[in-house]
């Protein structure tokens, strides 16, 4: 779509030029075919207004794009190899709409983090004072953790590993959000499609055990939770686990 808009642009600055390249005046319209080939320039035209609406290619060099043009049509001088040129386009429009996109979501993150500051702190204040507390461990990553109790069979090789688990997941006030023990059903998954607290604190157990995970909003669902549900931006989240199996 941005090579569209950029080539509409282009063909918009020709026809501009061209008309004082070539003297063309406004001309009576004496025949059909003379309104024939109006009404192809006037439908082209307006098409191509449409399309460059709301357009941000505001690195447009008209001289280039004029030059370009002209040697386009004369076949002469051209500076560009015909087989490269759309590598060229496909290549600055591809990194234009990455930078555009990284650019947007910088934007909406800074909204959040204004937004939902008190949740972040909030998360940070409790696992501070949470990780000083009488059987409380924490991993390098700043997961926090209580065995409640332990397992004796395998633990997870990998992130890769399909577990089956019971789990009950709380907001820090107590808030239930998610819990496959009230559904009556456990839940299977790779460990490699759940958030990054649950990929590194399932890994830590054996199976049988059951532990109580302390998980900080950059190991959970950070500034991006599901739609709709309780859970908000930056919130830590509380959850007990019971690896029940490793599915083979």
């Amino acid at each position: 779509m941005k090579t569209i808009k950029f080539l509409s642009i282009a063909l918009v600055a020709v026809m501009l030029f061209s008309c004082n390249k070539n003297g063309v005046t406004n001309k009576e319209l004496k025949t059909q075919l003379d309104s024939v080939n109006y009404a192809i320039g006037l439908s082209t035209a307006t098409g191509l207004k449409r399309n460059i609406e709301g357009s941000k290619f505001d690195d447009a060099n008209i001289d280039l794009i004029k030059q370009g043009l002209l040697n386009g049509l004369d076949s002469t001088n051209i500076l560009i190899e015909e087989d490269k040129i759309q590598k060229i386009l496909s290549d600055y429009f591809t990194k234009k709409q990455q930078a555009d996109q990284e650019k947007q979501q910088a934007e909406q993150l800074k909204k959040l983090e204004e937004q939902y500051n008190d949740n972040k702190v909030a998360g940070e204040n409790f696992l501070e004072e949470n990780k000083d507390k009488e059987g409380v461990k924490t991993t390098a990553s700043g997961l926090q953790y209580i065995v409640l109790k332990e397992g004796n069979g395998e633990k997870p090789e990998s992130a890769s590993t399909r577990v089956k688990v019971h789990y009950h997941g709380t907001l820090l006030d107590g808030t239930v959000f998610d819990s496959s023990v009230d559904k009556g059903t456990p839940y299977e998954t790779p460990l490699n499609q759940v958030i990054r607290g649950w990929t590194e604190g399932v890994q830590l157990m054996s199976v049988g055990a059951k532990y109580k995970f302390f998980v900080p909003q950059e190991l959970a669902y950070g500034p991006s939770p599901h739609r709709g549900g309780k859970i908000n931006p930056f919130d830590a989240l509380i959850f007990e686990i019971e690896l029940i199996e490793i599915v083979k």
